[in-house]
């Protein structure tokens, strides 16, 4: 009987203990890991569960319910990537560890956004101290651009962000905005690790792009090399793009072993999204949710004009108590048009002054709110900011608002001037020397277009002048008539009569793009 109740206790002792091992995580697992290699690899075996043995009961570290004092402790626990550790970490924590002053900026800036992003980091499964990326990327500077033009917290290329689905037009960068940009970073991030299957490889692809990343994979096994990122042969940018990661993470995780006081961010959110009905002036919303307009711009970094469009940027971030004023406030406005700014499509190329006096602005304010340069034409299509009168009763629509673009060409003048025709001259021979069209010379002159020339007749033309050329212009007509005359041939630039100069626009010529390269591929 003794025997019997031993065995008895020792099985329900097995038992007991073997739920208890199943029903959570290994000792040396966070939570995140657990999530994120469920998420990567989602066909386990089905069928009867195997019965428990002595080898496979083993005694687990027990699960920390309690709520995170601040997200900083939320973060840390959330770590799970393998450590990395060499001397290229312990130069990047010296650097940032002398460096109080730039620790404490960083960490306040991105008070406002890390919340979010650790919601979004836990939501997906994947290691929080992704959460800690935009401090090595744009040290948390939403409005942050690089020479090789990224943008944005997570440094999004133009290219790269388009693959991922962020707006880029004369409206707003989605490249900035918190909201978009986190969604497109984390996309991209599961997307390398899914990949390369190690999160330190779809780091470095982040910073080198997936496939140099692959390439320098290829090489490695090619010649039974290491596989792993310390064994890659790759630029030092990314050599040191892990380790800068791993030395924050290190601060991070241990501030006291750094001299180093992180400023509180406590664990719930900073702002919440508020939808909008109606195209507002961004002044009014600051007004309306009594906030300052930095404080909107900081939380909306991808709004680059004094009006948003609902049809392109439905919701506006707020601060969390200043969204409920909003609301409130915006319910007691009176109805009515809330945007004093509106688009107008450019009919057909012509001046800015032209565009100006068309929409009742001052050419100054008209290139000012659309950032036109000086001596620039707008091309027929493109959308253009204007005051909103009372009679636009309908607010823009939401192609013009994803798709609204300026386009510009320099500024061209033409000048009257008069030639005398050659013998056998007609209208298209004069046209092609002039480069100008048959029906333009044929109009100038008042002749049909098959018309023919005499000899010496003098022919009117309206022929380009650059603005900047223009000054020059009358020395350079008066030597280029002295010439014509001594050879018995008339010059393109010789002139009789001069009159006022009038607008004829025509395509500019293609400008150059930069052909530089740079280590950074997205």
């Amino acid at each position: 009987m003794k025997n019997y109740l031993h065995l008895w206790s020792l099985s329900a002792l097995l038992i007991l203990t073997g739920c208890a091992t199943t029903s959570q995580p290994e000792a040396n697992n966070s939570e995140a890991e657990v999530q994120s290699t469920a998420s990567h690899t989602p066909n386990y075996p089905r069928g009867p569960l195997s019965p428990i043995n002595s080898a496979s009961v083993q005694r687990n570290g027990v699960a920390n319910l309690a709520v995170p004092d601040d997200l900083w402790d939320r973060i840390r626990r959330g770590f799970a990537m393998p450590d990395l550790q060499n001397d290229l970490v312990s130069n990047q924590e010296q650097w940032y560890a002398s460096r109080p002053d730039y620790i404490q900026r960083m960490t306040q800036r991105s008070s406002k956004y890390m919340f979010h992003i650790v919601e979004e980091l836990e939501r997906r499964g994947m290691p929080t101290e992704l959460a800690l990326l935009p401090y090595i990327e744009s040290a948390y500077n939403p409005q942050a651009v690089s020479s090789a033009k990224a943008a944005g917290m997570w440094q999004f290329m133009p290219s790269t962000g388009t693959y991922f689905e962020l707006k880029q037009n004369m409206f707003r960068d989605d490249r900035r905005d918190v909201l978009a940009s986190t969604r497109a970073a984390l996309d991209y991030l599961q997307k390398l690790y899914n990949m390369f299957g190690d999160w330190h490889l779809a780091l470095a692809a982040y910073n080198w792009g997936e496939g140099s990343v692959g390439r320098a994979l290829a090489r490695n096994q090619k010649q039974g090399l290491g596989m792993g990122y310390t064994d890659l042969n790759m630029p030092d940018e990314t050599r040191n793009y892990v380790p800068k990661l791993q030395a924050v993470k290190n601060i991070i995780a241990r501030p006291e072993n750094f001299q180093t006081e992180l400023p509180l961010i406590e664990n719930h959110p900073y702002f919440q999204a508020v939808t909008l009905d109606r195209d507002i002036d961004t002044a009014q919303v600051a007004e309306l949710a009594g906030v300052t307009m930095d404080e909107l711009k900081s939380l909306n970094p991808s709004f680059n004009k004094p009006v948003i469009f609902k049809a392109g940027t439905p919701q506006v971030l707020l601060p969390w108590d200043n969204a409920n004023v909003f609301r409130r406030n915006l319910q007691a406005h009176e109805k009515g048009q809330y945007a004093s700014w509106t688009v107008w499509t450019v009919p057909s190329t012509m001046t800015v002054a032209t565009a100006a006096g068309m929409v009742g602005m001052s050419e100054g304010d008209l290139r000012a709110v659309n950032n036109i340069p000086p001596r620039m034409m707008v091309k027929g299509g493109s959308a253009l900011m204007v005051p909103r009168s009372a009679a636009v009763k309908q607010d823009v629509s939401s192609h013009l608002a994803d798709n609204a673009h300026i386009a510009l060409t320099p500024e061209i003048v033409t000048r009257r001037t008069t030639v005398k025709a050659r013998k056998h001259d007609s209208v298209t021979g004069i046209a092609q020397r002039y480069k100008v069209t048959a029906a333009q010379v044929a109009d100038w002159n008042d002749v049909g277009v098959k018309a023919a020339f005499k000899a010496g007749q003098q022919v009117v033309l309206y022929l380009p002048v650059r603005v900047g050329a223009e000054r020059h212009a009358g020395n350079h007509n008066s030597h280029a008539a002295s010439r014509s005359s001594k050879a018995g041939k008339p010059s393109k630039d010789s002139s009789a009569k001069k009159s006022t100069a009038r607008s004829t626009p025509t395509k500019a010529a293609p400008s150059k793009r930069s052909t530089a390269t740079t280590k950074k591929k997205r």
